[in-house]
Parts: C-alpha cells; sequence; structure tokens
C-alpha cells in the first residue's frame, strides 16, 4: 500500500528498520502536514535515506532493501543478466557491491544456478587482484552476491576514455592481472570469460579481476570446486574449435589476457566487438587479427612480442602458463627501468652478509626506499625492495618464499599498502607470511583500516631501531 502521508511513510520507514526512530522523528516533524513526499524530500535531504530508497517507499515496496546483512543504497550498473547495486553493511557500515539477479531469472534453475556458480568460485578466490565476494543467499526469491566495492571504473571504460595506455602503465597492469590470474590457475580455476569489462580499474590503479560466473576446474584443482560444471562463452568456444584443443581452458585464458592487454596498449580491441552470435562464433574473427606491431610500429618491440605470443593461434606457440607471462613482464619492466637495480624490479640492498634474516620491503619512493634500506640494513637484515604491493604477494605466494618477513610501507602507498597487508590473512597461501606495516608520520588515521594480528604488526614511524629489532625479532621468530 502507497503510504500518503508523513506519518504513512514513517511507519514504513520504521518497519522496515531503514531510518533510527530518532531522526525519523525530526524529518517528519519538519516535514509537518506535507505528506509522504514531503516527509521523503526532507530524509534524502539529511541524508537519512537515499533517492533509490525513497523511489521504491513511495511506490509502497517492502521488500529489496536488504540482501543478507547488505542495505541497498542505489544502483550502480545494470546487465541483461543481473543488476549491481551499491550497499552498506548493515553492521560494520563498511561499503559493498550487491550483484541482484533479475526478477525474470528467479523460476530459472539454469539461471540461478550459474549465478550461485560465480559466488561460490568467487568465496573461494582471495587476492588482492581478484574482486573478493562476500556473501551468496537468496532473500525473498531473489538471488544475490555480496562483493568488495572497487571506487573505480572497466579496463573497457578507461581504455575508451582515455584511449591506449602508456607503456609503464600498461605494463603494470598487465602484471596486476597476471598476478590475480596466476593464484587462481594454481587454485585449478580458470576463468572462462576474460574481457576488458571484467577487469576492474580502481582509483588508486589497482587492476581486480571480476566476474568469474563462467569459471572452470581443472583436476589440480579443489575437489570442493571441481564439483561445478565448466560452460565457456561463444568466444572460448570459437576460439578451441578453431584450434582444435577443447577445453583448453588454461591457454585459452591466456589469449584472452592478451585480448585485453592488446587493448590497453592499442587503445582499440584486436577484434570488433558484437553481440551477435553468429558473428562471435565465426573463426574468421581470430584470423582476420592485424598484429599489435603492425597495427603500433611505435609501441616498445618487447611488449608487442610479449602479447602477440599470448595471442598466437596455435596454443603451443602460446605462452604455456600465467608465470611464464608474469616472468617475461617482469624481465621487460626491469631494462625498461635500467636493469636489475631499476624501481620496477625486486632488489636487493647492497649491504652485509645478513645475520638475521631478510626480509621485502614494498614502497614505491626511491628516496623513501633508501631510507628504510639503510635502516633495516643496520638492523642486520639483507633487504629486497619492490615498489608494487602485488608483485611482493605475487613473490611470497611462491615456494619457497623470497623473504622471512614483508615490511609494507604506506608513506606514498597509502590505504593500497593497508589493503595488501590486510588482504595477507585472508589468503590461504599468504596466511603464514609475517608482516609489518609501517605507517607514515603523517598517516596515524590509517591505523584504524589495518587488521594485525600476531604474525601482522604496525609500527607507526618514526621508530625507535630497538622496537623495530624486537618486531622484527619476534616475527622471523613466529615464521620458523
Amino acid at each position: 500500500m502507497k503510504p500518503v502521508t508523513a506519518d504513512d511513510l514513517a511507519h514504513l520507514v520504521g518497519d522496515l528498520d531503514l531510518v533510527a526512530a530518532g531522526p525519523l522523528a525530526d524529518a517528519v516533524a519538519e516535514a509537518g502536514e506535507g505528506g509522504a513526499e514531503a516527509c521523503g524530500r526532507a530524509l534524502v535531504r539529511r541524508e537519512l535515506l537515499t533517492g533509490f530508497q525513497l523511489e521504491r517507499l513511495l511506490k509502497g515496496d517492502r521488500r529489496g532493501y536488504y540482501f543478507g546483512r547488505a542495505k541497498l543504497l542505489y544502483q550502480i550498473g545494470a546487465g541483461s543478466f543481473a543488476r549491481v547495486y551499491r550497499a552498506i553493511h548493515r553492521d560494520t557500515g563498511g561499503i559493498l557491491a550487491v550483484k541482484v539477479l533479475r526478477n525474470r531469472y528467479a523460476n530459472d534453475p539454469g539461471k540461478c544456478k550459474s549465478f550461485r556458480h560465480e559466488g561460490e568460485m568467487g568465496q573461494m578466490l582471495r587476492h588482492p587482484n581478484i574482486v573478493a565476494i562476500d556473501d551468496v543467499g537468496e532473500e525473498a526469491g531473489a538471488s544475490y552476491i555480496t562483493m568488495e566495492f572497487v571506487e573505480g571504473q572497466t579496463l573497457r571504460e578507461l581504455v575508451r576514455i582515455r584511449g591506449a595506455v602508456e607503456p609503464d602503465k600498461a605494463l603494470e597492469l598487465i602484471s596486476q592481472m597476471t598476478a590475480g590470474l596466476e593464484y587462481a590457475h594454481r587454485r585449478g580455476v580458470t576463468h572462462r570469460d576474460l574481457k576488458a569489462s571484467n577487469v576492474i580499474i580502481s582509483s588508486t590503479g589497482q587492476a581486480k579481476l571480476v566476474d568469474f560466473g563462467l569459471a572452470g576446474v581443472d583436476d589440480s584443482g579443489d575437489q570442493s570446486l571441481a564439483r561445478l560444471e565448466q560452460p565457456r562463452t561463444i568466444d572460448y568456444a570459437t576460439l578451441e574449435k578453431l584450434t582444435g584443443m577443447k577445453n583448453d581452458a588454461v591457454r585459452s585464458d591466456i589469449y584472452f589476457l592478451g585480448t585485453v592487454a592488446y587493448l590497453l596498449v592499442a587503445g582499440t580491441p584486436p577484434m570488433a566487438e558484437t553481440r551477435d552470435r553468429n558473428q562471435r562464433s565465426n573463426p574468421r574473427r581470430f584470423e582476420t587479427v592485424v598484429p599489435l606491431a603492425k597495427r603500433c610500429p611505435d609501441l616498445p618491440r618487447d611488449l608487442t612480442e610479449l602479447i602477440d605470443r599470448m595471442m598466437r593461434l596455435d596454443p603451443l606457440e602460446r605462452w604455456q602458463t600465467v608465470a611464464d607471462i608474469r616472468r617475461r613482464v617482469e624481465a621487460v619492466q626491469s631494462r625498461r627501468h635500467g636493469g636489475a637495480n631499476g624501481p620496477a624490479a625486486v632488489t636487493e640492498a647492497a649491504d652485509e652478509q645478513p645475520r638475521k634474516g631478510t626480509v621485502m620491503l614494498v614502497e614505491s619512493s626511491e628516496q623513501a626506499q633508501q631510507v628504510l634500506r639503510d635502516f633495516l640494513g643496520k638492523l642486520g637484515y639483507r633487504v629486497l625492495v619492490t615498489q608494487s604491493p602485488q608483485r611482493a604477494l605475487s613473490r611470497f605466494a611462491a615456494t619457497p618464499p623470497p623473504a622471512d618477513c614483508l615490511i609494507v610501507s604506506t608513506r606514498s602507498l597509502g590505504e593500497e599498502a593497508v589493503q595488501a597487508f590486510n588482504g595477507l590473512a585472508g589468503d590461504d597461501q599468504l596466511a603464514g607470511v609475517p608482516a609489518v606495516l609501517l605507517l607514515g608520520s603523517k598517516q596515524k588515521s590509517l591505523r584504524s583500516l589495518a587488521r594485525a594480528d600476531d604474525r601482522r604488526r604496525v609500527v607507526q614511524m618514526p621508530v625507535p631501531s630497538e622496537t623495530m629489532s624486537a618486531v622484527l625479532a619476534d616475527l622471523v621468530g613466529v615464521r620458523s
């Protein structure tokens, strides 16, 4: 029933627990005799309701405000399959994204299963370069997925607005996408729907893979995942039919990672984008791709060779694993920045032989790198340095790990450093890594965002040598 008076609206808002009683009463008093719409405008003006919520309330809708512990604020995206909303967590106040299956599919078992598949896959993948899934469920007959909210835009939108991305930035984004995909592949999970619209670039420049709804699992993956079906897009199926390699999951992911990288550096996709199923199933789309070096002759040769090899039609001529791509990306970055001691590479401090262990420092400022490297070296530690939190996490996911402890500095990286630090505990492969978050002297506010425990400590700079030495000795001892 549609609310007519201010009291009608207030009762509805109160019943749905959308606004606390005190602020709600103040808004009703402000509206006076103005009716439900006037009261609603007062609530929106006071930022107690959003326009999206008010529109539904004035229609008398009593459902669709909450999904699990998430309260919807407004719609931020829509597709033929689902709508996506910005939401707030009722307990923590944190911002979430909520993906809700469209009503027309509520009674379609196949669509509901596919939707749950996406959520179940995502819940088992925890990596800084993969959008984290928080909850999968059903509310009032509607299936939903709540996930990490990433402030930013898709890679497709980024290129449409900015055009081709310059080589150094493109290499960093390729490196991050590779890190997320390599992590998924190590768990036996292939994406099977890699495309530019399924890569989100955050406002801080971090690439995150999203939408593992068509993900598949090979025999080496988690058995809990392996029970799920392995669908694929038309594009994947057409490529694999053309090359005679059916269900060539890993190398198909590599090919389509190449198409995303191609778009990134060329500013135009290698194949014309279309929704027409007949055109997408035509193998000529793959056979007529213009080589990147020909389309963009001014690009560095090692960059075009990297991407062209991802997109070789013969699967045996492609990179065979994402780890192969990662190593080549790191080599290209190192060469572009002056060799092994360049800022993009992981470098080793030229200090004395370690007496206490090895630490890896993440800091993007060269000046701060030198200061911290000297400081840690004097404490008796061998120091490896990298600019990229994602590269550091990728290195620690390998066996054996590169260092005894990870040190992440917020001085230049800010919240990106905190996210990497917090991400350790949520990743099965990284949960045992001892780590220190170094807060800059003017960044005390970031402490509240950091999640510390017995393996991960937060240290405010400047810090006395004795204090830092004790923290590192304790953490390195925990690892051993």
